[in-house]
């Protein structure tokens, strides 16, 4: 009996990590500015998970937990050491394979760039809003989820970071 558990357990495991693996790397590297970094607290998010899961306790939104083990852990790697620049990153990892790739790639690190550089001037409760939604692509549910907290609050706090961000926006043009 015991085993037929641990087997259903195990292949649920992997089905998460096959589908969300990606999505939570991806919300560690726009956190963290570093690859490795990235890897890492990926690879840490997914071990606590399956031992949470191992030692028999229930997660009713598996999704929703795994971006809140991320946040937790990219919240103690800040405690510990401040990030990399995005500048120091791309020059590390920039290996262009043609002109056209080459052009390509530039073209989306400076958009990049510039995203981060407009998302990072909002205040974190706003940042951290717009990132889930918008560049995870997560529902405002899963959001409260995440962030533990009404999804009224968190529809409001993407309204008021869009709106914020419109108002960097225009000051940048000017």
């Amino acid at each position: 009996m015991a085993e037929v558990k641990n087997k259903k357990l195990r292949a649920l495991f992997e089905k998460t990590y096959e589908e969300l693996s990606d999505a939570i790397f991806r919300y560690c590297y726009f956190h963290t500015s570093n690859r490795e970094k990235a890897l890492d607290i990926t690879q840490e998010t997914f071990v606590k998970t399956w031992e949470y899961m191992d030692s028999s306790h229930e997660i009713d939104n598996i999704k929703a937990f795994l971006y809140r083990v991320a946040k937790n852990l990219i919240i103690d790697d800040r405690r510990k050491k401040k990030s990399d620049s995005l500048d120091k990153m791309t020059e590390e990892g920039f290996e262009p394979r043609s002109e056209e790739s080459e052009l390509k790639i530039i073209e989306n690190i400076f958009e990049a760039k510039m995203a981060l550089r407009t998302v990072d001037k909002l205040s974190e409760k706003y940042k951290e809003v717009i990132i889930l939604r918008f560049v995870e692509d997560m529902s405002v549910k899963d959001i409260a989820k995440v962030l533990r907290k009404n999804e009224n609050t968190i529809s409001v706090r993407i309204h008021r970071g869009i709106e914020r961000l419109k108002i960097i926006l225009e000051e940048q043009e000017k």
